[in-house]
């Protein structure tokens, strides 16, 4: 790739003059030093942009909703909006003074990128360019990070759209599980013309997350593994150094947190990006990814150096743009870092950039015209805006199709007889069925994942810790007190796809009881349920591989497993049934209680 250069704009010089020093004349050389002391230190500034995150967002546009993309808080999405940014920035600060990198989660999230992957493959002959990559190329990145999300369509494809970038795709610890040695780039230098001094070379060290091991098995067991990005940072930063590299940044698909969803199933800590801060010297700042958060600047101290370490994650879908603004003093021959600081900036401040829309028009009409194709109909309108807090018949259409699914995939086999139960959590609490005709997009809105499906054996009682462990969801509420639905639920800043409703069991959850011990009234088709009986429950491989810690199900026998995506399944089911009756599946079996009172 070609990297941006600064011509070489100016140049010092030094006057001959002789100089009265103490009573002393100097030499031209003596003077020559002495004038560059009061012009005291030459400076360069430059800033790095940041983006993460953008899960297939070029347009600011909702295809689960088909309209402009829009939130409580207003936000904006998409390449073409953060296009707008970049060249503000680079206006103000010269073009050959910038960088712009990404930290991860390009290829997945949207049904543009699905279609690209799916429905008219990249990897198909004479296939297409994928829309991010088209986008990407045009407003100039010079890296990107690998993230988790880029393995979700199989190695094949992830390695046609690198093929397709013209900037490299960065993972320091993706490496070939035969040979151990990188599968992707692990770095990439850059060089800045100053006015003064040599160029400075700035490297990008890029990490991804372990968790892609157990996230997508299906796709990299025996082709890749992936340590933990401390290890992998300690290794490569002062290699970098020593290679010349005046400035180190980390572009890392990991959150800051230090903490993981996956208790021991992760070997290495999901959310290391503070970690490596801490604890690798030599790096300057770290693009963080990842977690979903904004964090405009935090500062971690080195313990190391001493030195702080400035990180900053900009907020999903290209919502947000980070800026990192370094500055640098030449002194002794070299260069090296007097100051940095980082903020975002808010894509929802400037419009769209027509080169950007124009270029994908043709995709995302063709996209457009995807999501809209009528599939069946449904006999009654269905929301999950209270999905969180009641079962309601849209979760319950998940499950049902999912039971139906892994019901008739055990046909035949040992595990035919056992009873069958599903999991599904309320991914989107703006997922609708309408009334009448059903879409592509109002099916595919209610599973906006990757997931696909597994079937694993579970006995009574470990369903009943598994339901414990998902009732933490909810805040602890005493009876008599005032409920507010809107905060009844994210105890512990549990998201909403970590609270999971078992459907095919009948339960209480009493949120006036301390986690743990808020499930009762257990029963399977009017029965109390045996600890030992044996269920079998249809899962998401998310949580089957360890998603959300929660227990039993990672090390449960795997009955079945299929490779399509849930989404689909939903579909592809709805398509074969031609009508959605909520009759025919919907029913309330759990309850949220206190003191064996309905909250509802």
């Amino acid at each position: 790739m070609a990297f941006d250069r600064r011509t070489f704009i100016g140049t010092t010089a030094a006057t001959g003059a002789a100089v009265a020093l103490a009573g002393a004349t100097s030499t031209p050389a003596a003077a020559a030093q002495q004038d560059a002391k009061k012009q005291g230190p030459r400076t360069y500034a430059f800033t790095v942009m940041g983006t993460t995150d953008l899960h297939g967002n070029v347009f600011n546009w909702d295809y689960f909703t088909d309209k402009e993309f829009d939130d409580k808080a207003h936000n904006d999405v998409g390449l073409a909006k953060i296009s707008t940014l970049v060249d503000q920035v680079r206006a103000e600060k010269g073009r050959r003074n910038t960088l712009l990198i990404d930290a991860g989660d390009t290829i997945q999230g949207t049904q543009l990128s699905y279609y690209y992957a799916k429905v008219d493959p990249i990897t198909a002959r004479r296939g297409p360019v994928h829309p991010m990559a088209q986008a990407m190329n045009a407003i100039g990145y010079d890296a990107a990070a690998l993230g988790n999300h880029e393995f979700n369509y199989g190695i094949p494809v992830l390695r046609k759209f690198e093929e397709q970038c013209d900037f490299p795709l960065l993972g320091a610890n993706a490496l070939d599980a035969k040979t151990l040695k990188p599968a992707f780039a692990p770095y990439s230098m850059h060089r800045l013309r100053t006015p003064c001094g040599r160029d400075v070379k700035v490297a990008v060290l890029g990490l991804t997350n372990p968790g892609i091991a157990l996230w997508d098995k299906a796709n990299v067991q025996g082709r890749m593994t992936f340590p933990g990005l401390e290890e992998q940072a300690a290794k490569y930063v002062p290699k970098l150094r020593s290679m010349g590299a005046d400035v180190v940044i980390v572009s890392a698909h990991s959150g800051s947190s230090g903490t993981s969803s996956y208790g021991d199933q992760l070997p290495y800590i999901e959310n290391a990006a503070a970690l490596v801060a801490e604890q690798v010297p030599g790096i300057d700042a770290i693009l963080v990814g990842h977690a979903h958060t904004e964090i405009p600047e935090y500062r971690v101290k080195n313990k190391a150096t001493g030195k702080d370490v400035v990180l900053s994650e900009p907020l999903k879908w290209g919502q947000r743009l980070t800026l990192f603004d370094f500055e640098l003093t030449w002194e002794k021959g070299r260069w090296s870092v007097a100051k940095v600081a980082a903020k975002v900036l808010n894509s929802n401040t400037v419009a769209e950039d027509a080169k950007i829309t124009r270029l994908l028009s043709d995709e995302h009409r063709k996209v457009v015209a995807y999501v809209n194709q009528v599939i069946g109909t449904s006999t009654q309108a269905m929301s999950s805006a209270e999905g969180p807090v009641k079962d309601v018949a849209i979760i319950d259409l998940i499950n049902h199709v999912q039971a139906e699914t892994v019901k008739t995939a055990l046909a035949g086999t040992e595990w035919a007889a056992l009873p069958v139960l599903s999991q599904a959590s309320c991914f989107s609490r703006t997922a609708a069925i309408p009334a009448g005709q059903v879409t592509i997009r109002d099916a595919a809105g209610l599973y906006p994942f990757e997931n696909t499906m597994e079937a694993r054996l579970l006995t009574g009682a470990q369903l009943k810790d598994y339901l414990e462990y998902s009732a933490r969801y909810f805040v602890r509420t005493a009876p008599g007190d005032a409920v507010d639905p809107a905060k009844l639920t994210n105890a512990e800043a549990i998201p909403d796809y970590n609270y999971d409703a078992v459907y095919g069991l009948s339960y209480d959850i009493d949120i006036a009881q301390p986690a743990g011990s808020r499930i009762s009234g257990r029963s399977f088709q009017g029965k109390a349920v045996d600890p030992a009986a044996q269920f079998v429950l249809a899962v998401n491989n998310y949580r089957a591989s360890g998603g959300g810690n929660f227990p039993h199900v990672p090390q449960a026998k795997q009955l079945w497993s299929n490779s399509d995506e849930i989404r689909n399944t939903i579909i592809q089911w709805v398509k074969a049934k031609g009508t959605i009756d909520p009759a025919q599946f919907a029913s309330v079996d759990w309850r949220l209680t206190r003191a064996g009172v309905p909250v509802f």
